[in-house]
């Protein structure tokens, strides 16, 4: 039997259009008539049901004529008619082969398309499985995924074939509009319609006659009890579904479903791992420091670009909103930002914004802006330009409340980045609201404290130190970082004889306890002072009122006694730090003996007293512990800094150059008050510097 070249004769096309030149040319070599013996010139093969704008049916018989006879056969997976409708459209699956043999293959590419869906990670991905691969495994000319958006609306996440404009047009449209995949969702049931006009009576916007469209599908995505999506398929022929290809159909769905919600629990997952470490990142930013305008300033820029595009931040100040900060995603537009806000304060009594969350303390979500809201709240032409070109895309407000008191809003604005804010969005934002809040309010009642603690430590301290011939005396004192008064104090007595008094002490522990016994102390050593000012007397009465007058308050004190006409200084030390002398001979400097007794009230002996020559020109000065203890550090170090910074007081003006000493000194960390009291003796003609 002679081997003769086959003919293609179509409808409408040629070899070339149905497959193309190289497949056209591949095809011809492949496939051959052949003809009985002793019949000549070529045979031509003839695909029927290759009309334009269709696709391959079941109805495809391949039909050979030539030497007057025709025989018609059903289609194989091999034969030109398949070919050429493969040709035509890749998705094409030739459904007239029967029994076993077809039943493997759907199942085959049915086994694919789970495997694929298991393995994808991302929403787009598990879309162009079930549009792709599953449609071509279901025979389906036009194949789409819907997922649910909310209650009431559809979301279109994969389409293949359709018309033109299909994409944008079913990009979002409402559950309760007439459509194969909403009716899916709503009644969580399988949609099976076959006919066209039976299709386009229940669907008229689906347009399903100018899809070729004569079977649709639509099978509900079910997690649980509820449908969460619709997986819809368009069929080119009239299908009367068995239910074999019915059941094959939903276990594709019951896999798309799966692998969504396998692919929604892990971005869940993930966003509030962000979230946690977000708001640990923030509560960490606020907790560093209280200065809460700068961090209010850091958390704005935390937030941009992790949860908002643009974040604001506003407080009450005298009754009105002021922003204390704005963040945006794009630098440039953070000015933008400001002055939208400076040319167009938001109106006190909107019903809605800043302001209407700041009176009414609750929350307030856009969670779509539209133009038409733009054009409703601009004020002119400018102002709508603005927010235009800010891109608002989403936003929502938050009160920052603490102790049922709004000290301000924080807006978050999505723009870029399309983000549309949910619920789950407003429940971080406010968990961030309330932590900034007490951040707020803490940082307010910590100055407030302070400068409360501050006033009543300088109200039991000297206001003045005297002005005594003959002598420079200058006082210091600085309370810690913290807010509890501490008991450092000092003070400067001079006494009719010429001698001049100094002493300083320190009340241990914090708070008002202490600062009650810091002003009785100062008040009973001067008291003393007037009944005997020597050193050891004044130690010693105070002894005695610590026995008599038992309290759990540890007071160390150093009291000293200048005397000019003697050139000396005497040094009574009960438990305090030691002195230290800047001679005024050329700055030599000099730590006084330390202390040799305990602090008040411990003493089991006689106290003593230290001499020391003390001439004119020199300087000496006494301070508390707070100076010169530092953590993990000996306090022999401590001492040793206070030797090497004393020339620096040889300056005129005492008393900035001890602030300033002070200052040098003092441990960065703040941990504990100082005092300091220092005592420079001027030259009188005549005088001599002491030996």
């Amino acid at each position: 039997m002679p081997v003769l070249p086959v003919v293609i004769i179509a409808p409408t096309w040629s070899t070339q259009r149905i497959c193309g030149d190289h497949e056209g040319q591949r095809w011809g070599r492949r496939y051959r008539s052949h003809t009985s013996s002793g019949e000549a010139g070529p045979r031509t093969v003839s695909v029927k049901g290759l009309e334009a704008g269709t696709r391959p049916s079941a109805a495809l018989a391949a039909e050979a004529r030539g030497g007057g006879f025709t025989r018609r056969a059903p289609i194989r997976p091999d034969s030109p008619a398949a070919v050429a409708a493969r040709c035509h459209d890749p998705s094409v699956i030739v459904d007239d082969r029967t029994g076993a043999e077809g039943l493997a293959d759907r199942l085959a590419r049915l086994a694919r398309v789970t495997t694929l869906l298991t393995a994808a990670d991302e929403v787009e991905a598990v879309a162009s499985v079930v549009v792709e691969q599953g449609a071509d495994a279901a025979g389906a000319s036009v194949a789409w995924l819907t997922l649910r958006e909310g209650e009431d609306h559809c979301r279109l996440v994969g389409l293949r074939g359709g018309q033109p404009g299909d994409q944008q047009r079913w990009a979002t449209y409402p559950l309760t509009m007439p459509a194969p995949g909403s009716d899916a969702i709503r009644t969580g049931e399988r949609v099976v319609v076959s006919g066209t006009a039976e299709i386009d009576r229940r669907y008229p916007d689906l347009a399903a006659a100018r899809l070729g469209g004569r079977s649709v599908v639509a099978l509900p995505l079910t997690v649980g009890s509820r449908a969460t999506g619709a997986i819809g398929l368009l069929f080119a022929q009239q299908r009367d579904f068995d239910a074999t290809e019915l059941e094959l159909l939903e276990i594709m769905a019951d896999s798309c479903a799966q692998a969504l919600q396998r692919i929604a629990a892990q971005d869940a997952a993930t966003r509030q791992s962000t979230r946690l470490t977000f708001l640990a990142d923030a509560s960490t930013e606020l907790a560093s420091s209280l200065d809460y305008q700068t961090t209010l300033a850091n958390v704005a820029r935390l937030a941009v670009p992790t949860q908002a595009d643009w974040c604001a931040i506003d407080l009450v100040v005298d009754g009105r909103l002021h922003r204390l900060a704005v963040e945006h995603v794009d630098p440039a537009k953070v000015q933008l930002a400001r002055d939208l806000a400076e040319r167009y304060p938001a109106d006190p009594d909107a019903p809605t914004g800043a302001w209407h969350v700041m009176r009414t303390g609750r929350s307030q979500v856009i969670a779509e802006v539209t133009d038409e809201m733009l054009v409703a709240g601009a004020v002119d032409d400018e102002h709508l330009r603005i927010a235009r070109d800010l891109h608002l895309r989403s936003a929502l407000t938050v009160p920052l409340v603490a102790r049922e008191r709004v000290l301000g809003v924080m807006t978050w604005v999505s723009a870029e980045s399309e983000r549309l804010y949910t619920e789950a969005d407003l429940a971080l934002a406010e968990d961030l609201a309330g932590r900034a809040a007490v951040a707020i309010d803490n940082a307010e009642l910590h100055s407030e404290t302070l400068a409360a603690a501050v006033q009543l430590q300088h109200a039991v301290l000297p206001e003045s130190l005297p002005q005594v011939d003959g002598w420079e005396v200058a006082g210091h004192y600085s309370p810690a970082g913290r807010t509890e008064i501490g008991g450092d104090f000092y003070d400067a007595v001079p006494l009719a004889d010429g001698r001049l008094v100094l002493f300083v002490g320190d009340v241990m522990g914090r708070g008002v306890a202490a600062a009650a016994a810091m002003a009785q102390m100062r008040s009973a050593v001067r008291a003393y002072t007037a009944i005997d000012p020597e050193p050891q007397a004044v130690l010693e009465n105070l002894d005695r009122m610590f026995a008599q007058y038992p309290t759990d308050q540890l007071v160390t004190l150093v009291y000293l006694l200048v005397d000019p006409a003697r050139d000396e200084l005497l040094v009574g030390n009960a438990g305090h730090p030691p002195p230290v002398v800047l001679r005024g001979d050329g700055g030599r400097t000099e730590q006084l003996p330390l202390a040799e007794g305990p602090p008040l009230g411990a003493a089991t002996r006689p106290r003593t007293v230290e001499v020391v020559r003390f001439g004119a020109g020199d300087t000496v000065m006494a301070f508390t512990d707070g100076l010169i203890e530092r953590r993990e550090e000996e306090i022999s170090q401590g001492q040793q800094r206070v030797l090497e910074e004393l020339g620096s007081l040889a300056v005129p003006d005492l008393a900035a150059a001890l602030d300033a000493v002070v200052e040098r000194l003092r441990d960065p960390a703040r941990d504990d008050d100082v005092a300091a009291l220092a005592a420079r003796r001027t030259p009188y003609p005549g005088d001599r510097p002491a030996p």
